[in-house]
């Protein structure tokens, strides 16, 4: 059983920062890559960022040189740092894993619950 738990979001003013945090935890798996997605209000949900455990990185040409994602490989948790926040940055923001299972050698994607984060003006 895989499960990513997020945490970090909240309401901030324009210009403001927040750091998100996704754990993954369970039994069974490889982590290939990590990454967050985020589905403003009435819209399809969209790429924001993602860590490969090669360690690449890519993020959408939206949040360049503002978000960072980092990674904690001994926590199993990543980050994302988001700096000069944005009204049009408010979504709710889910974490994202795609895995190797084991067991199978198949390659899953899992999802957190999702974390809102609001940007006043």
């Amino acid at each position: 059983q895989v499960q990513l738990v997020e945490s970090g979001g909240g309401l901030v003013q324009a210009g403001g920062s927040l750091r998100l945090s996704c754990t993954i935890s369970g039994t069974g798996f490889s982590v290939e890559a990590m990454g967050w997605y985020r589905q403003p209000p009435g819209k399809q949900r969209e790429f924001v960022a993602l860590s490969t455990f090669g360690g690449g990185t890519n993020y959408v040409d939206s949040v360049k040189g503002r978000f960072t994602i980092s990674r904690d490989t001994a926590k199993n948790t990543i980050y994302l740092q988001m700096n000069a926040l944005k009204p049009e940055d408010t979504a709710l923001y889910y974490c994202n894993a795609v895995v190797l299972l084991l067991i199978n050698g198949h390659r899953n994607p899992y999802w957190g619950q999702g974390t809102q984060v609001t940007v006043s003006s």
